[in-house]
């Protein structure tokens, strides 16, 4: 260990040592002070934004889709009032869309539905909506997005026409394109009809779906908040016909471009009614998880104060929060629950602590020696949570952004809370255990064993605390059964070999079906995920999914740069581009692709005779172009950028089409495809379609993922390093880390849970949470003082088996509601972070004990002579004593060697009940008993360090403590030491400090105004000194 590292942990627990004296003295300011700065945040909440835009939640910040949009939009900005046209939009805009279905038959294609969609026509035509401060009145003719006068029609409703003739197969439909006889309108069959049935001389069979589209304007902020409301106006219109019966004959489902935004809404809040289920069902956890038989030491209204604090830090952390600007989101919901497992696993570290240090202690002392003690635990906890969430704020993906700094700053707060307002309602218990008072009623209580004349009932549910005149009674102080199972009972189980191998057994095959579910993982996140399972919908995504995915994507090829297409070459790169995109097999066939320069060079030629033009020029390609292409109506004059005078072309677009994408694997692979095509040619070239945005997830999540997670792995081993300063500590705590983290990705794929932002979240969280459990049975493995690794064994599930079972007890119950909720957001929270706990807690209590048994250290070596054997085989040491100037005695009053107080030697006497720091060893507090507990707390560890261990061992040790002061008696009787009398002052008031104090820094008791002075010093080899009482009162 080294120096450096050590005086990490060295400082640490000075500081706290004080902060913990500093609280006993003044509880009130700490408990004021946190209410107060509560109070203040919470009026943060009165700005707070909510942000609900998909897009800007669940797709990279700085994606290549956004990228692409932004050079379209440089060249093609999309005109709503006069230039509309859907397959060359930018963004989806505003918009209502209807897939309609037959409710009898199997097609479209009769009158009676026609007749039913021009119902819904007119239904939506004649949607109205009140807006703007002067209350105007607009229909959808007001505020449509137009081509040139009009309303960009669905013009697939003037078949009803022809309706008639199509029904008695009097008249054929020719896929795809087909001039209608009567209005001559040319109808794009792929655009309306779904999963068409074709025959083989190219005419339409059946048409199982039909879509129609109404899109209205958006190009300025007022325009889309106009066009936001008539869309919830529009999606009650064809809703509320469904629901009523308006249509015999077809079925309808609708969606507009605000119901992501809705549904993420209600689907994020649907949680919240669950919240006080939560906080009851937790607050009811931790009061009879703190409950003991002894009625003075339970601590049932700490457990509601920790409640409370967390509370109160996670309330205080999102104030603050929005104070900093940062949006609140609907997945910040699901943090509140996480974090107050946080703070119990906080309460039960802080009240493990206290119930270590010596009852017979002073309340400043104590409460001293509890935050000292508490230190590493609850710093190291916080800090990886802290880290792991600052390292999900460097995400491309705002929403985990947004997340992970809501609940960082939570976990500060929880830490902070914990660290005074928590710890001040410790220091008020701790006055009211001082008074033998009684935990619920406040009443002064007998102990036990003075209460053999009461009525069984008092001796049950009264008694408590101890007999002053016998602290260390076993009657006072039993074992805890639980922890006595974890360390005689499934110890002795794990330390058989046959055990043993059964465990590694199992951890090779959990091993081995994770890394299979890793090759099973799906990527991205569906939009189905992000409404509720009743929600209108998920009937649209489905019907969208079966009938619309044969030509789903309408994809712009940009090409930028001023280039002279009237050059041949130019043409020719331009055609062996376009034929690129369509050799690939996500794109349909020529006949679907849009190229002005295709149509235009082609028409050119074969009219070339009687035109009578030349376009091997600049100024005879520039001017036909204008002359005989570029005219209004046409789509082609949207494709085509010029410079400001006209004279040069500086950017220009082709359209294809994708063919039979039908999942998100699928959508990531031809993104990728479509995007080597344009960085292969030499020409500068660019894809993109709207949706292109929200596929970038699917190429970054996965490398996004696995970076984060390999990222919070070093960094959490380094923290763990740092405070268990041990490189073999470290490598079990990476290697649980990466095998916990491998747990989750892979069978999560097996739980229906695709790797998407939401997941990311939690596998995030998993590097944080994942190190409670084992950095904590590590270092209790690595701290024994035994050289047996059965014994290490049994010592570290003894202080750690019942803390890892509360803790993982209390997180997955504060994650329990989220099961109600009925959401995929939600269910896969509580998936993910179950796993997470399970197999932490799995690795904790099987894995590593097993692990460390076999590879750890002590288990390949000699047992080393400890330094009681070396004593004894010296029983008089020739060394010079330092006789003190204070009588040594033992907290009960009882002197040791004759009062003489060797100062130098470690003093081979009776078990010190008082809590001293072993500098020069492992530095950790020796609390009696080796078996102290490490890491996250129990619920009924002894107060008394002779409850730590059984009364046949408490003999035996007591036995062999004796024999050796008999021996270190005879042996200074024989040597030369001066009368301690001779140094002895007299009326000196004597203090056990357990080695934080020397003589000169204790100040004695001066009046009502004064305060000791009291210090962490990590020195054992000074005086102990000890608060009186009876003389000093807080």
């Amino acid at each position: 260990m080294g120096c450096g590292l050590k005086c990490v942990d060295d400082t640490l627990k000075r500081l706290f040592f004080k902060l913990g004296v500093q609280i006993a003295l003044t509880p009130g300011y700490f408990i004021i002070v946190p209410i107060l700065l509560t109070v203040i945040c919470v009026t943060g909440f009165q700005q707070i934004y909510f942000e609900m835009d998909p897009e800007y939640l669940f797709s990279p910040q700085h994606g290549p889709g956004k990228n692409e949009r932004a050079i379209v939009e440089s060249f093609f900005k999309m005109n709503y009032t006069a230039r509309f046209n859907p397959t060359r939009i930018t963004r989806p805009g505003r918009f209502g869309r209807i897939i309609a279905i037959p409710k009898h038959g199997d097609t479209m294609l009769t009158k009676e539905i026609w007749k039913e969609l021009r119902l819904i026509d007119q239904i939506v035509h004649n949607t109205s909506i009140v807006y703007g401060e002067d209350n105007t009145v607009y229909r959808y003719e007001d505020i449509c997005a137009k081509w040139v006068d009009s309303c960009f029609p669905n013009d697939i409703l003037n078949l009803d026409y022809v309706m008639d003739e199509v029904e008695t197969k009097a008249l054929n439909l020719t896929f795809p394109i087909m001039f209608n006889p009567v209005t001559w309108d040319a109808h794009a069959f792929p655009v309306y009809f779904g999963a068409t049935e074709i025959s083989d001389e190219g005419t339409i069979i059946r048409v199982p779906a039909l879509q129609m589209v109404y899109f209205v304007t958006a190009d300025t902020k007022a325009q889309d908040a106009r066009g936001s409301k008539w869309e919830e106006a529009f999606l009650d219109a064809i809703g509320q016909a469904e629901e009523l019966g308006t249509f015999k004959h077809i079925s309808t489902a609708r969606f507009a471009s605000r119901t992501l935004d809705i549904e993420l809404e209600k689907n994020t809040r649907s949680v919240v009614p669950y919240f006080t289920t939560t906080f009851v069902i937790m607050a009811t956890f931790s009061v009879l998880t703190l409950l003991m038989t002894d009625w003075v030491r339970s601590k049932p209204y700490l457990g509601l104060m920790g409640n409370a604090s967390t509370a109160m830090a996670i309330v205080a952390a999102f104030g603050a929060a929005v104070y900093l600007r940062i949006p609140f989101i609907g997945i910040n919901f699901v943090s509140p629950l996480l974090m107050c497992s946080v703070g119990i696993d906080d309460t039960f570290v802080m009240l493990a602590a206290w119930r270590r240090t010596p009852i017979t202690m002073s309340v400043p002392e104590r409460m001293g020696h509890m935050m000292a003690e508490a230190a590493v635990s609850i710093t190291i906890t916080s800090l990886t949570d802290i880290v792991s969430f600052s390292i999900g704020t460097a995400n491309p993906f705002p929403s985990i952004q947004i997340f992970c700094m809501y609940s960082g700053l939570a976990v500060c707060f929880i830490f902070a809370f914990h660290c005074t307002f928590f710890a001040a309602c410790v220091a008020l218990g701790g006055y009211a255990e001082e008074k033998n008072l009684h935990a619920f009623t406040c009443r002064k209580v007998k102990p036990l064993s003075m209460s053999g004349k009461k009525s069984w009932l008092y001796r049950m549910f009264c008694s408590g605390g101890i007999n002053p005149k016998d602290p260390d009674n076993p009657e006072d102080n039993p074992d805890n059964a639980i922890m006595v199972w974890f360390r005689d009972t499934l110890a002795w189980y794990i330390n058989q070999w046959p055990v043993k191998v059964l465990v590694i057994l199992v951890f090779i095959s959990y091993l081995g079906g994770a890394l299979y579910g890793t090759t099973q993982l799906q990527e991205g996140l569906q939009r189905t995920k992000l409404s509720k399972k009743d929600s209108y919908s998920i009937e649209f995504y489905d019907r969208e999914d079966v009938y619309f995915r044969e030509f789903p994507y309408r994809i712009q090829v940009i090409v930028t740069g001023e280039l002279p297409y009237w050059d041949v070459d130019v043409q020719n790169q331009m055609e062996n581009l376009t034929k690129s995109f369509e050799a690939s097999p996500f794109i349909s066939a020529p006949l679907y692709t849009e190229s002005w320069l295709r149509s235009f060079v082609s028409y050119v030629r074969r009219n070339q005779d009687f035109l009578n033009v030349t376009i091997d020029t600049r100024e005879g390609f520039l001017k036909t172009l204008n002359d005989l292409w570029l005219f209004k109506p046409n789509p082609f004059s949207l494709d085509i950028k010029f410079n400001e005078d006209g004279t040069k072309i500086v950017a220009s677009r082709f359209m294809i089409q994708a063919v039979n994408i039908t999942d998100g694997n699928m959508e990531k692979e031809m993104v990728k495809e479509l995007r080597r095509i344009a960085h292969a040619s030499p020409l500068n070239v660019s894809v993109f379609h709207p949706y292109f945005v929200f596929f970038d997830q699917f190429e970054l999540v996965r490398p996004t993922t696995f970076q984060s997670m390999l990222g919070g792995s070093v960094t959490m081993m380094f923290i763990s390093f740092i405070f268990i300063p041990n490189i073999l500590c470290s490598m079990w705590v990476a290697f649980s880390i990466v095998s916990i983290g491998t747990g989750v990705l892979g069978y999560m794929a097996m739980w229906s849970v695709n790797l998407d932002s939401i997941s990311m979240i939690n596998l995030i969280m998993c590097t944080g949470f994942s190190v409670d459990f084992t950095a904590h049975i590590c270092y209790a493995y690595m701290s024994s003082e035994s050289n047996d690794p059965k014994e290490r064994v049994r010592e570290a599930l003894y202080a750690l088996g019942l803390p890892i079972f509360q803790g993982a007890m209390s997180t997955i119950l504060g994650v329990s509601a989220l099961i109600l909720a009925d959401s995929y957001i939600f269910l896969v929270f509580f998936k993910m972070t179950f796993m997470v706990i399970l197999f932490g807690a799995l690795h904790g209590m099987f894995l590593l004990p097993v692990l460390l048994s076999i590879f750890g250290p002590g288990s390949c070596t000699r047992r080393k002579k400890s330094i009681s054997d070396i004593e004894k085989t010296f029983p008089h040491p020739y060394c010079i004593p330092h006789p003190s100037l204070h009588p040594m005695t033992h907290m009960n009053g009882k002197s040791h060697f004759g009062g003489v107080p060797l100062h130098g030697m470690v003093q081979a006497s009776p078990r010190i009940v008082m809590s001293t720091y072993d500098g020069d060893t492992r530095g950790k507090f020796i609390v009696d008993s080796p078996e102290n507990d490490q890491g996250l707390g129990t619920s009924e560890d002894s107060s008394e360090s002779s409850s730590s261990r059984s009364q046949k061992q408490r003999q035996k040790m007591m036995e062999d403590d004796e024999r050796q002061r008999r021996k270190y008696v005879e042996g200074w009787r024989k040597s030369s030491v001066p009368n301690v009398g001779e140094f002895s002052q007299p009326n000196r008031t004597s203090f056990h400090n357990a080695g934080y104090l020397s003589d000169d820094e204790v100040r004695p008791y001066r009046g009502e105004g004064s305060k000791p002075s009291l210090q962490y010093q990590n020195n054992q080899h000074r005086p102990r000194q000890h608060y009186s009482r009876k003389e000093h009162r807080y």
